[in-house]
């Protein structure tokens, strides 16, 4: 029935007044529903999949300044044979044919660095596990796990500089500026388990600002309440501003504070339906609140048992920091969160980009992220929660065959990651480089295939994800990696 001086927006204004209405606001405007005026406005969709998943959640693992493949999990012996040699003394002389490599990248010299004599590997390897993977002696650890691993060794991308960094993140070239992460994505379609919790958490120091800044953890045109929320791994200082001033107010006055803070939003509101900060301002206010409690609790770490703080490694110096982040993530999305993004190594372009001393840049990282990974892998498996948590371990680009100097230089031509968990085959590999590791020739795969994998085993259809208005290319979608899925 009509009642006289209540509009349809008033109302639903007025179920979101008070504190505990709050998040009821944020909801409706997430859903759409307090559009009601307006019935062909776009609406986010639903948060549920598309089609049955395979996995819940996403610990998506980028380490920054370009991992060597070579000596990691696409071990190249041809190097050793050929060691000093200029590429012209090898068979593979015609690796280098410009039309090879101008179909991969954009921009700079792709050769830089390749030119020079190849240089042996600089780690040993060993094969490992029931299905025989052989690994670089850097990531021992997760050679342990190589039986639940699938290693996809023939990625490309599209640009040779540090810029990969954000391209790893969105599928676009740096130049093309800010859009939806991965992370984002997957945010934006499924939203969180728990609503006092971030849909998407990063750790860890991202990029540097030469390389994508906070766009690698950002969702551009989505809005900014999809955007990934950064986290300190200190249950005393995790966020900025998230708990009240001591002596200063309490915890009564910061509700009635937030209650009128949200009165006044939507109040705003209703003749603003359309405003995306507005919301991720809402959205904020109440889960800054319901955080005060829930992100202390879930980096307690000190609740877990010294056996599990052992397998991180978090009992060592060199592990300590990497681990604590690990054991986070995992914490985490046993709490409901959809997406995970763990960086190492970030700031600048990244401590991975090893131009000089690959040999001791690569041995001391690894060192700090070797076992911490593997540790997560195997908790995750005893647990019970690897089958739906989808683990990606990654970076922007390989390393050169090609001496520059006591080091390699960037290589995006081809490259290696890994996926285990949440519907993935473990013990295969998928795709190859050639001999030397120069290019991407058996089942090459851009990046985006990468993104493509794992929102397919979320039970997601990037194209029923598009906006209006913001037509996404077919290479941003990406194809999944069938032949690495259970």
């Amino acid at each position: 029935m009509p009642c006289p001086g209540i509009t349809r927006r008033s109302f639903l204004a007025d179920t979101g007044m008070g504190f505990t209405g709050l998040a009821l606001g944020a909801m409706l405007f997430r859903d759409g529903i307090a559009r009601a005026n307006d019935p062909a406005a776009w609406q986010p969709p639903d948060g549920k999949p598309h089609f049955a998943p395979k996995a819940k959640s996403v610990i998506w693992i980028f380490l920054c300044g370009g991992v060597s493949h070579l000596e990691s999990f696409d071990v190249k012996p041809e190097l050793n044979k050929y060691a000093g040699k200029s590429i012209d003394e090898t068979p593979y002389k015609d690796v280098l044919d410009p039309k090879k490599v101008e179909k991969n990248i954009i921009g700079g010299n792709p050769s830089h660095g390749n030119r020079k004599s190849i240089m042996a590997l600089q780690a040993g390897y060993k094969a490992y596990g029931q299905s025989g993977l052989v690994v670089g002696d850097w990531f021992r650890h997760i050679g342990e796990c190589a039986d639940d691993l699938a290693v996809v060794r023939s990625l490309w991308t599209i640009h040779n500089d540090h810029g990969a960094q954000l391209t790893w993140q969105t599928g676009r070239h740096p130049r093309e500026l800010e859009h939806p992460t991965l992370g984002a994505w997957i945010s934006y379609g499924l939203g969180s388990l728990n609503q006092n919790l971030p849909e998407y958490v990063v750790l860890g120091v991202p990029t540097g600002d030469c390389c994508g800044g906070t766009f690698t953890h950002g969702a551009a045109y989505l809005g900014p309440e999809f955007s990934g929320v950064r986290l300190n791994v200190d249950p005393k200082k995790p966020l900025p501003f998230i708990s009240p001033a001591e002596g200063k107010i309490t915890h009564e006055e910061q509700a009635q504070n937030l209650s009128l803070l949200g009165k006044l939003n939507h109040i705003a509101g209703i003749d603003y339906p359309d405003d995306k900060d507005l919301r991720a301002r809402i959205k904020s206010y109440e889960l800054a609140f319901q955080m005060q409690t829930s992100i202390p609790e879930t980096l307690e770490l000190q609740k877990e048992t010294d056996a599990t703080l052992k397998l991180y490694g978090i009992d060592q110096s060199d592990t300590k920091t990497f681990g604590e982040q690990c054991l986070v993530a995992r914490r985490l999305v046993e709490r409901g969160v959809r997406f995970v993004q763990i960086f190492h190594g970030g700031g600048g372009g990244g401590e991975w980009d090893a131009h000089s001393e690959i040999k001791s840049n690569h041995a001391k990282l690894a060192k700090q992220v070797d076992q911490p990974i593997a540790g997560l892998l195997k908790d995750l498996k005893q647990r019970g929660m690897l089958q739906d948590t989808l683990v990606v371990f990654g970076t922007e680009f390989g390393r050169s065959p090609g001496a520059e100097g006591t080091g390699r230089d960037h290589h995006p031509q081809g490259f290696c990651a890994w996926l285990a968990g949440g519907g993935i085959k473990g013990g295969v590999t998928h795709g190859a480089t050639d001999e030397l590791g120069f290019h991407a020739v058996e089942h090459r795969h851009y990046v985006t295939d990468i993104h493509a994998t794992v929102l397919h085993q979320l039970g997601l259809d990037s194209r029923k994800l598009e906006i209006p208005g913001r037509k996404r290319l077919e290479i941003d979608h990406g194809e999944s990696i069938n032949e690495i899925l259970d």
